[in-house]
Parts: structure tokens; C-alpha cells; sequence
């Protein structure tokens, strides 16, 4: 069994767009899984520099997958240790909610594992 660690992650400013609507961060937080691999996400980190509540949402195939809400000023730490297999073929991708006028910098570190 090949392993290779995947790491999405980064410090990426950001304006909130509304509550209801996921929007892409960067174009750094996508990963393409390819095809005949399986994907495994390990742990997600994150803080937010913002006075409010934002939320970071990791996507497959433009479908949520996991919600990882991260209060004001604040940080949070899931280690997820394998609960889904992601198969080859899919693209993730994280995405944020904020309410709209809310700005901030939201810090990324999100492991994974393929093989």
C-alpha cells in the first residue's frame, strides 16, 4: 500500500457573502482525488480572526460533506480518523459561510491520506 499525505491549508482573507450560499476560499483549498486512489480526510484545523461566528464547510463534488462551524475569534481542532473513503475521481474542496459584512482571515489546515 502506497501512502501519500495531502495537506490543504493556509491563512486566506475572506468576506462573508450570506449564511445560506458556501463559497470557495482559494483555488488552494481543492484537491482532485485521482482516479483508482481513495482519499481519506484525517483531521481539519482551523481559526478565524473575525468578531463573528464563520464556518468552514468541506465539499465533494460540490456536495457538503462536513460542517466545521469556528467561533468568533476563534479556533477548533476534529480529528476525524477515518470515517468515509472519498474514491478517486472526486474533487474536494472547502468553502466558507459568513454573514455577509463579516471579514476576517480564516487559517486552513486540513490533512488527508491517499493510497
Amino acid at each position: 500500500m502506497i501512502l501519500k499525505n495531502i495537506f490543504l491549508q493556509g491563512i486566506f482573507p475572506f468576506d462573508g457573502a450570506g449564511l445560506e450560499k458556501a463559497v470557495p476560499i482559494h483555488s488552494q483549498l481543492s484537491h482532485f482525488v485521482p482516479d483508482g486512489v481513495i482519499n481519506q480526510t484525517l483531521y481539519f484545523r482551523g481559526g478565524n480572526s473575525s468578531p463573528e461566528l464563520i464556518t468552514v464547510v468541506l465539499m465533494r463534488d460540490g456536495v457538503p460533506m462536513r460542517y466545521f462551524p469556528i467561533a468568533a475569534k476563534g479556533d477548533v481542532h476534529v480529528p476525524l480518523r477515518v470515517v468515509e473513503d472519498i474514491d478517486g475521481g472526486s474533487l474536494i474542496e472547502l468553502r466558507l459561510l459568513a454573514d455577509t459584512g463579516v471579514s476576517g482571515s480564516v487559517v486552513i489546515d486540513m490533512g488527508m491520506v491517499e493510497h
